[in-house]
């Protein structure tokens, strides 16, 4: 009992509470004073919260199931001197801490004599600082006295059903998880509410470590049992080294500075690799009193000859047999006498079966025991099976084996986690693994594999086929991929149950298949690429699944064998450009480049770049220009897509020979334009088959050289090439059409064409202009209908055409015929249809070009589309239909779907899978929620409504299920929606994602969308590859980068240089392809040092690319480096086509060096296309801003009238060029001079009146000049036709109020195109609304929504109380449109206007209006009143558009919006704010929202782990941003 008074010391372990007990000393106690100690622990919860906060003493806890409550009295050891209550007569001196220790070691005693004593507990509470002790007497249990207490009734205090209401006592928690640990699993630790009640108290937080996924145990505390290891015991090697390496620190401090522990582990032979690992110290004492120091000398420290006066510990014995082996067996295995000795002692009874087996093996004739041997090899401890003389191999893998499975079976237990150790033993036969391994460890010995390879395969087989837990199949094909590698044939023909275990590794979830193939063999995974790419059409993966494959195997494997590139085949496809990047140089294999051509065809064509970019790695200049003629087609599909700098050096005869190859690849335009020149240029006398073979990019060479084959045979070639190149919408320099199309006599007559000419020409009739059709009978175009279908006709042109059409009945008969022409029929004609009608046609519609319908892109303008859509929900049967109408849901209004939301839930597995706008997926989720009982599966369910999910049932999801699995389940499904997520949706995923532990491994889940709403001050704060995987993700969806601010933009970027260190040093090649889309982004110190080499050589790369103001100045100074192409001056035609549309980006003063013999007319007309080309691509759309776009159209228009004679005084030069339509349309009517307009001749100025009245750049005093010659061409404004308003666009502003009033404004398409102009002031509106009415002979009630539309901006010219008599139902259907304008309207206006909305029959109560409501009305929101405004809540807020923000007025919104509201507000409507909004702002407003803006202040809990404040960075940036906007 010595031990135990010196040691332990109970009422210590309490009174130092921050001091650990260590788990030795537990059982240390627990071995010599277990009915004491277990005692205590089982009736003292203190003393029990205190062991259990030692992870390392849980395997020691004692089972408390069956112990009693404590007796009516205390154990007096464990009562401290100030626990003597009779002595406590000063309640002044007694503390908090007294009272807490008292309770905490004395329950039973304190509840007895102080909380039952009221005099005594009335006098304490006159210490008011200890006034919180009348609630805990008033609440606590007190035992009955006298007799003794009822036996403890775990059920009455684990009454875990109630303990997500109420607070529970943190010993209570510790309490039943020590009694009643499975119901606690399953009632606290997997029941999130009651899991997040209860670590609300800090004192908790210990279940965090306590209530894990049962698959995710980790293995120190069943593996590294230090406390075992202070005893005698045998510790396999295996064991040892795992823990050295997942547990270090312990390891360290308990094994190699603990000389018992060490010399027990020592007592194995195959551990004594310790002394080496613990060598670190500088000292590792031993209980003998001798030591082992660092550079261990046998000669000192080994000397035999004193050990048999003195013996050796176990640790001098294992280091000197290790280091001095030979001298050991010659000292020490011929001495009997030590021998003897040391076999006595387990630690060091090894010594005498070495040296036995030493002599043995040295004799004439061994005896080798191959069971020994294998034991000894494979680390087994088994000490039942001595060496017995071994019949035969059978024998001894028999005995060995049962050995064996001994070993792993116990082994399992400790040491595997469950689902590992269940799917071992239900998949195969333990002994089937370890004969296999066995096998593995010894070298083909015994055939094993040979012998039963074919069985325990089918076994495994039969095991995954069976199982339908994917968990078990993750855990068997992950943790035993070698073992089931060796099952696997390594021939190439696999067939049988090789192939049906191969289909399971493709069979996975998505979520299994990374850590899988991570954790495959090499052979494996060859295997796995060999069946996919054989069974590949009958494999459905997604193009995900796909990705991650090819990922894991490039990243885990590639390095292990290059050739894995060769095995993927068709899997090229889902390859990454960026792990292109990285590809081993096999560019000279032979079989890897016809893989590659093979699958170019099914790549990105950023995948084709990229595959370009790493062939031409291998390439030089002179490579090519000395290569054979036959170069292309000998390379293949790869060449095509070589970088320009090389592909530019390839020659005529070689381009010519390789023609097939390069056509059927997608060229860019600058190799297109570089192939026409070089082969029209080199060959003056190619054959018409030689022509045929360019196709299209005949259409880019310069027309001089075209000309030469004029009256030629080949001539017609050439022109029905160029008509071909039209009808695909190439666009050609104007000198190609006029001089070689438009100026055939037979155009000067249409009437005189045939049908089938007519037909043959069709391509062309665009071109031909308005006065062309109008000279086409209604017979012409009814025989021509299937050819014209298909032209892409402007709303003008298709109004022609079909208005004639019209004239015969069969055509309303079959509308679907019109095709693309649908454009042109009239909204009241589209009225008049019958449904059937409608639906018909409407497949049709969408299978042919959209036309350019401002400002919509569709192929219906807007009045015809709310026609259309508004006449066909009209009906029930519409829920049917919703295959046909699908193409019409975005211009669908909300009204509609409202009230057919019962039917569409009744419908749903068919409503999940259309393309609904954000509003509309709103409303429809909201009815599911009401006429049905949904559940987590049911919401996964939603498909294409999941975007409509609002933050309350996103919330409720997570909550329900925060595994990651499930996480990543709902990212998948909001990353394929059909449309983009609204914001506050975002907003929610990044506000419940990001507490989350795992948060940081969710990046690639989220996508490049949700991931770019992470509020900055968190990105700041991502690792390297963080920062990387969002940079990936940016580069691989452009178009959410592109959609923010340009501040946004900037910071974003900023944060990725940073930690890609570029801030210095060049700007190298690969840092800038790297960044992508993002590169021009970076900060001008940075672009400067952009790599001038790459610069030059891939222009036309970064030409497809976005660039701010201060960018296009820094490029502009690096065309002119002497370094890149020097001063202008010096320029020739190669630098201009090189150059491109960078050209614009020069100063005025600069372009006007350029050599003059350059600048003709079509090298002018190609520099414009080339611009306009980009500003309709994906970058352009979502680049352009309207101040750098309007710089870059005013050095075009300086470009045109310099080059083009107009702004020179020398009159001796020739007259300017008078414009003809067609150059109007490969340049712009805003770019030529006003005089221009009066010069054209009356055709082509008529055929162009369209597209003069819809460019956006017409100065005032060009609208007043064209306005002029429409004026004497079509004669005064009461007499223009329908068909003339509809043209004239924005050159109508310039009509008075007095004009206006005498237009006739009869059809929609003329009041639409009026309705869409912005530019009216009030006295010109006021005159528009009232002479539509008097035209149509309507009231301002009978308008109804199509006409609404049409009306757009020209509602804000109805009076007040015209605007009250308007329809509401009507109204509401019209509002998806005139939400989208940014309306003129007064304030009373809008407020009017938003009054209609609140009908019964629209959308009921504001108070009622949620986030699709607030959506669908759009600007219309800054009309509600100053009350209803002021009480908008978050969920309406979040629906209000930017633009909405921006038009209320400043000092309402200075009364409307207080604190609490601006906080709720998005970083985009903050932004959208105007300067004299914010200037009406009062400071505590004004620094809400400044806050918003500041780096995308986040809203949500920071406690997950990083830092609330603002960074300094943060604020200056902030205040930036708001100065750049007051600014």
């Amino acid at each position: 009992m010595y031990l135990v008074s010196q040691f332990c010391l109970y009422e210590q372990w309490l009174n130092q509470p921050a001091q650990l007990v260590d788990s030795a000393l537990l059982q240390l106690c627990l071995s010599f004073d277990a009915p004491r100690l277990t005692s205590l622990i089982c009736e003292h919860t203190g003393l029990l919260m205190l062991l259990i906060s030692n992870p390392d003493n849980w395997p020691l806890m004692p089972n408390c199931s069956g112990s009693s409550s404590p007796p009516a009295f205390t154990y007096p050891e464990l009562q401290p001197d100030y626990c003597q209550y009779s002595e406590w007569h000063d309640a002044m001196q007694i503390t908090t801490d007294i009272l807490s220790k008292c309770i905490l070691i004395d329950q039973s005693g304190f509840a007895r004599e102080v909380c039952q004593n009221k005099t005594f507990l009335n006098s304490l509470l006159q210490n008011k600082e200890i006034a919180w002790l009348e609630s805990h007497c008033s609440t606590s249990m007190i035992s009955p006295s006298p007799g003794p207490m009822q036996s403890f009734n775990l059920a009455a205090w684990c009454d875990y059903h109630n303990w997500a209401e109420k607070q529970v006592d943190d010993s209570v928690v510790g309490l039943c998880w020590q009694n009643d640990q499975v119901a606690f699993q399953e009632k606290v630790c997997c029941k999130a509410a009651v899991f997040e009640k209860l670590l609300e108290n800090p004192l908790n937080k210990w279940l965090t470590s306590v209530c894990t996924d049962m698959e995710q145990i980790t293995v120190t505390p069943q593996v590294c049992k230090y406390s075992d290891w202070t005893h005698p015991i045998i510790v396999d090697m295996t064991d040892l080294a795992l823990c050295a390496e997942i547990d270090p620190q312990n390891f360290t401090s308990k094994v190699c500075a603990n000389s018992t522990v060490l010399q027990n582990l020592l007592a194995n032979p195959d551990n004594t690799w310790l002394i080496r690992h613990c060598s670190n110290y500088s000292v590792i004492p031993t209980p003998g009193g001798q030591t082992i120091r660092p550079g261990f000398s046998a000669s000192e420290q080994c000397l035999y000859s004193r050990w048999i006066t003195s013996f050796p510990n176990a640790t001098l014995l294992a280091q000197c047999w290790e280091k001095d082996q030979a001298n050991f067996i010659s000292f020490i295995c011929p001495d009997a006498g030590i021998l003897l000795f040391l076999s006595r002692e387990p630690s060091t009874a090894w010594v005498s079966r070495i040296c036995k087996a030493y002599i043995n093996s040295t004799t004439t004739e061994p005896n080798h025991c191959a069971s020994e041997t294998l034991i000894k090899q494979l680390s087994l401890m088994c000490p039942d099976y001595l060496c017995q003389p071994c019949a035969s191999q059978n024998t001894v893998l028999q005995m060995m084996v049962h050995c064996w499975v001994k070993s792993v079976n116990s082994r399992m237990e400790g040491l595997l986690t469950t689902p590992v150790a269940e799917v071992l033993n239900r998949a195969v036969a333990a002994s089937v693994v370890i004969l296999l391994a066995v096998e593995d460890s010894v070298g083909p010995i015994w055939q094993v594999n040979t012998t039963i390879r074919q069985s325990a395969l089918t076994s495994v087989v039969d095991y995954l086929q069976r199982e339908i837990n994917q968990n078990r199949k993750k855990v068997l094909l992950q943790c035993f991929g070698t073992v089931l590698s060796n099952l696997l044939q390594m021939s190439r023909d696999v067939t049988g149950s090789e192939l049906l275990l191969i289909k399971e590794y493709l069979n996975l979830p998505l979520s299994s298949l990374k850590p899988v193939l991570t954790a495959a063999h090499i052979s494996t995974v060859k295997l796995i690429l060999q069946y996919y790419n054989s069974f590949m059409s009958t494999i459905q993966l997604s193009k995900e699944y796909q990705s991650t494959m090819v990922s894991v195997i490039l990243k885990t494997h590639l390095a292990t064998d290059s050739n894995l590139l060769l095995d993927l085949g068709s899997l090229l496809v889902a390859v990454s450009p960026d792990d292109v990047k990285t590809f081993p140089s096999l560019q000279n294999n032979d079989k890897l480049r016809k893989t590659i051509n093979a699958n170019l065809g099914w790549m990105s064509l950023a995948l084709r770049e990229a595959f370009g970019l790493w062939y031409g790695k291998i390439l030089s200049p002179s490579n090519i220009t000395g290569g054979n003629q036959s170069l292309i087609r000998d390379t293949g599909n790869l060449i095509a897509y070589l970088p320009f700098h090389l592909f530019q050096h390839l020659s005529a005869a070689q381009l010519l020979d390789g023609l097939d190859v390069l056509q059927r690849n997608t060229l860019s335009p600058l190799k297109q334009v570089f192939m026409a020149n070089k082969l029209i240029g080199t060959y003056r006398n190619m054959t018409a088959q030689d022509l045929v073979r360019l196709g299209n990019v005949l259409c880019l060479a310069e027309a001089r050289d075209l000309f030469v084959y004029k009256n030629t045979e080949v001539f017609q070639v050439i022109q029905e090439i160029i008509m071909n190149c039209t009808l695909s919408g190439l666009s050609m320099p104007s000198q190609l059409h006029s001089d070689l199309i438009l100026s055939n006599p037979e155009f000067q007559n249409p009437s005189s064409l045939s049908s089938v000419r007519l037909e043959e020409i069709a391509p062309l009739l665009p071109s031909l202009g308005i006065t062309f059709l109008n000279g086409l009978s209604a017979s012409q175009l009814l025989a021509a209908l299937p050819a014209l279908s298909t032209i892409p006709f402007t709303p003008t042109q298709a109004s022609v055409i079909v208005d004639k059409l019209l004239t015969n009945a069969r055509i309303p008969d079959q509308l679907e015929e019109l095709g693309s022409l649908i454009v042109g029929v009239k909204t009241e004609t589209l009225l008049s249809l019958t449904s059937d009608r409608l639906l018909s046609a409407m497949k049709a519609f969408v299978q042919h070009t959209p036309a350019r319908c401002r400002p919509y892109m569709s192929v219906l303008c807007a009045p015809e589309a709310n026609a259309i859509a508004t006449k066909l929900w009209g009906f029930p049967q519409v829920v049917s239909w919703l295959d046909d109408v699908e193409p019409m849901l975005r211009w669908t209004p909300l009204i509609c779907i409202l009230s057919r939301t019962q039917l569409l839930v009744k419908n749903l597995s068919n409503t999940t899978t259309k393309h609904w706008k954000t509003q509309q997926a709103q409303a429809i989720v909201k009815a599911v929620n009401t006429y049905t009982n949904q559940t987590k599966p049911n919401f996964l369910s939603l498909g294409t409504l999941f975007q409509g999910v609002s933050c309350k049932d996103l919330q409720l999801l997570f909550q329900a299920d925060r595994s990651p699995s499930f996480v990543r389940r709902i990212l998948a499904l909001l990353r394929h929606q059909p449309g983009l997520l609204h914001t506050a949706l975002k907003r929610c995923v990044i506000e419940e994602v990001y507490p989350l532990q795992f948060f940081a491994d969710l990046l690639q889940d989220l996508g490049a969308e949700i991931a770019l709403c992470i509020p900055m001050d968190i990105i700041r704060l991502f690792p390297a590859d963080k920062m990387d995987i969002l940079r990936k993700m940016i580069v691989a969806s452009p178009q959410y980068f592109l959609m923010l601010t340009r501040m946004q933009q900037e910071i974003i970027v900023d944060k990725i240089i940073q930690r890609m260190n570029m801030y210095t040093g060049p700007f190298t090649e690969e840092e800038f392809r790297s960044l992508d889309i993002m590169a021009p982004f970076v900060a001008d110190e940075v672009f400067i040092q952009v790599d001038r080499s790459f610069f030059t050589k891939n222009l036309d790369y970064l030409q497809k690319l976005c660039y701010s103001s201060s960018k296009m100045e820094l490029v502009a100074r690096i065309l002119q480096e002497p370094a890149v192409f020097g001063p202008v001056k010096n320029w020739n035609q190669e630098t201009l086509t090189v150059v491109g549309r960078f050209l614009f980006f020069l100063p005025s003063k600069v372009l006007q060096d350029l050599p003059s013999s350059l600048m003709t007319v079509g090298r002018i007309e190609k520099l414009f296309m080339s611009q306009r080309q980009w500003e309709d691509s994906d970058v352009g759309i979502l680049c352009s801003d309207k101040n750098e776009t309007k710089d870059v159209f005013g050095k075009q228009q300086s470009v045109l009238q310099f080059f083009l004679g107009f702004l020179k005084m020398d009159y001796s030069s020739l007259p300017p060029i008078v414009p003809t339509c067609e150059i109007l349309h490969t340049t712009a009517p805003s770019a030529w001079p006003s005089s221009s307009f009066n010069s054209m001749s009356s055709s082509h100025f008529s055929n162009c009146l369209e597209l003069i009245g819809q460019d956006p750049f017409l100065e005032s005093y060009q609208r007043i000049e064209i306005l002029k010659r429409v004026k004497k061409i079509y004669g005064p404004v009461s007499s223009f036709s329908q068909s003339v308003i509809a043209q004239l666009g924005g050159i109508a502003v310039e009509l008075s109020p007095e004009e206006l009033g005498t237009l006739r404004l009869t059809e929609r398409r003329s009041i639409s195109a009026l309705g869409a102009l912005n530019t009216w002031n009030k006295r010109q509106l006021a005159a528009l609304f009232t002479v539509v009415l008097s035209s149509t002979k309507l009231t301002p009630s009978k308008l109804d929504s199509s006409m609404l539309v049409a009306l757009g901006h020209i509602v804000c010219g109805a009076q007040i109380a015209e605007i009250n008599t308007f329809n509401n139902v009507e109204f509401s259907k019209a509002v998806l449109w005139l939400g989208k304008l940014n309306l003129p309207c007064s304030e009373e206006q809008m407020g009017a206007l938003v009054g209609l909305l609140t009908h019964s029959l629209a959308f009921g109560f504001m108070s009622s209006w949620g986030t699709d409501v607030f959506i669908e009305i759009g600007v219309l929101a800054a009309g509600l009143p100053d009350f209803a405004m002021s009480s908008l809540v978050k969920e309406q807020i979040e629906g209000i558009s930017p633009m909405a923000m921006s038009m209320i007025p400043p000092k309402k919104f200075s009364v409307v919006f207080h604190q609490n509201q601006i906080n709720m507000f998005t970083y985009e409507q903050a932004y959208a704010l105007t300067p004299q909004q914010r200037s009406a702002l009062n400071d505590v407003q004004k620094r809400a929202i400044d806050m918003v803006l500041t780096c995308w202040k986040r809203k949500i809990d920071l406690s997950a782990g990083l830092a609330q404040s603002h960074s300094l960075l943060c604020i200056i940036l902030g205040l930036l941003m708001v100065l750049a906007i007051l600014l």
